[in-house]
């Protein structure tokens, strides 16, 4: 009778909880039972094993064998596990050294020929093992991207040979040089525009500076043509350079999706997610049997932008709700729950109308009121709360197109990235998180306005019935623009212009307005119309 313990690890969200891999033999009839492990699984890692062992010249005893992964009650995908019941089965057939898996954690899939696969969550793995102090044994397509985890002893095969070699000590494996791989992203990502590109639209671009100085979530509405896309993919160009924290945390999301060589490689830049509108609920948040991240959680650190707003599923708008307000995916099943990050900078594109050209002065519009209400309708307004910056995009003039040399050159987004970074270094320096991340609870410490600025925000949100939600994104945008003019409390002219940016309807009359009406200079009079008086 002879007993054997291998420690790996499973993947539940960005977690990574100890498993560990118990090998008994005993005498009886030949067989191998596997224990904590769904049926299926089981079966398929048994054969794998069977074969894997024999084409790598090991053999077993003829014992009854039995293989627990506890803890039973937690998930486990069964391929991950397939190297460390390997080597607890040789352990436990007196084939390696007493004490060689103590402070080793085994991670892989085994092929037919006893060769070693890659397999996702290889860095989430890394971090707990290195937290533990144990050192890592796993495929050498995951060697790299374990080795990004601080401090972890990283040791990658190409063949469950290698691995029984290293463990016997006659052939010890080389260890992975620890750190991000110095080589750029693995997938090419396209160019980012430059903001400079963009004609026209002053109040889109004025919208996607605050976006980016302050994380704010964006909607962009306007007839088609008008630059809504284009303003959407300039947005990475003027956000901060990703920090290590960040980087490593959008790694580890992208390795529990493939992988880190398949998902994109280590994040050099911010990431720019554009699904196409007929994504699902699951695709956009995340979720399966086995819980895998998201569009949402993918573009964790960088931009999610959804076009075609109206388009999209119901289910799969509302399922963003309540991330948008926490930061973070939770997905519960009935075993365990997992757990991804998600605080992606949210920009949205639609058109006005069905036709897309409601409020133009060409008139081409033909839609009824009733058609256009209806496609309106179709984003809920508790969604339409949680976006802080609407933006009503005009046509641009064919004049401004065709004699582009007649234009001031617009600035370009290095010039606007300076203020997005001044901007940005203010708010962590006072608060450590972009502004549009603040609890309700901070607002009062770090949103300090003056007696006239409180006026005109609380006239304006009993006039427009603002919800508390809204009320606070309000003063979080005009707490962002106080940091991109370098001001200290917030005066009546950023609530003004905050509150400029809370028109969610789609009206004719908003959707005709010129570029020079919806700038900055736009809030006394949208404040007028509304009938809410600006302060001196």
């Amino acid at each position: 009778m002879s007993l054997s313990l291998v420690h790996s690890r499973a993947r539940c969200g960005v977690r990574a909880p100890e498993v560990r891999v118990e090998v008994f033999m005993a005498g009886g009839l030949p067989s191998i039972t596997l224990a904590g492990l769904s049926g299926s699984a089981a079966r398929e890692s048994r054969e794998r094993l069977r074969a894997a062992l024999q084409a790598s010249g090991f053999t077993l005893p003829s014992k009854r064998i039995t293989v627990n992964l506890a803890p039973a009650e937690l998930p486990k995908d069964g391929a991950r596990f397939d190297l460390p019941m390997a080597v607890g089965l040789l352990a436990a057939a007196g084939q390696l050294p007493e004490g060689a898996l103590r402070d080793i954690e085994c991670y892989g899939e085994l092929s037919l020929s006893g060769a070693l696969r890659p397999f996702s969550g290889a860095l989430p793995a890394a971090i707990a093992a290195a937290r533990a102090g144990r050192a890592v044994i796993l495929p050498e397509e995951n060697a790299a991207d374990a080795a990004c985890a601080q401090g972890a002893a990283v040791f990658g095969a190409r063949t469950l040979a290698q691995v029984v070699a290293h463990l016997r000590g006659e052939r010890r494996l080389p260890r992975q040089a620890g750190g991000p791989p110095a080589s750029v992203d693995g997938t090419a990502m396209p160019p980012i525009p430059d903001l400079s590109a963009v004609v026209g639209q002053a109040q889109g671009k004025r919208a996607l500076e605050i976006a980016a100085a302050g994380a704010h979530a964006l909607r962009l509405i306007g007839p088609p043509g008008c630059g809504k896309t284009l303003l959407a993919r300039c947005l990475p160009g003027l956000l901060p350079a990703l920090s290590e924290e960040e980087a490593l945390e959008l790694a580890v999301v992208r390795s529990l999706a493939a992988p880190l060589r398949e998902a994109g490689g280590w994040p050099r830049q911010r990431p720019f997610r554009a699904p196409m509108h007929g994504a699902s609920a699951v695709a956009l948040v995340g979720g399966g049997g086995l819980p895998r991240p998201g569009e949402l959680s993918l573009a964790h650190h960088g931009v999610l932008f959804l076009d075609e707003l109206p388009e999209w599923p119901r289910a799969s708008l509302e399922a963003l709700r309540e991330p948008l307000e926490s930061g973070r995916v939770e997905i519960a099943r009935a075993a365990a729950q997992a757990e991804f990050p998600a605080r992606p900078l949210l920009v949205t594109a639609m058109n006005p109308c069905p036709c897309g050209w409601a409020g133009d002065p060409s008139g081409r519009c033909a839609c009824p009121a009733e058609a256009i209400a209806r496609y309106q309708a179709r984003v809920s307004g508790p969604l339409l709360d949680r976006i802080d910056l609407h933006v009503h995009l005009p046509r641009v003039p064919a004049t401004q197109l065709v004699r582009r040399d007649a234009i001031a050159v617009a600035e370009g987004s290095a010039t606007v990235r300076a203020r997005v970074q001044a901007a940005r270094a203010r708010q962590m320096a006072r608060q450590g998180r972009p502004n549009a991340h603040l609890a309700p609870g901070e607002l009062e410490t770090h949103c300090q306005a003056s007696p006239s600025a409180l006026a005109l925000l609380e006239r304006a949100a009993e006039r427009l019935r603002l919800s508390a939600r809204a009320t606070h994104r309000v003063l979080r945008v005009a707490r962002t623009l106080a940091d991109l003019a370098d001001a200290g409390a917030i005066e009546p002219p950023q609530i003004a212009e905050a509150l400029a940016f809370r028109s969610t309807g789609v009206s004719c009359e908003t959707a005709a307005l010129p570029a020079a009406t919806l700038g900055p200079s736009l809030s006394g009079a949208g404040m007028a119309r509304h009938g809410v008086a600006g302060t001196d």
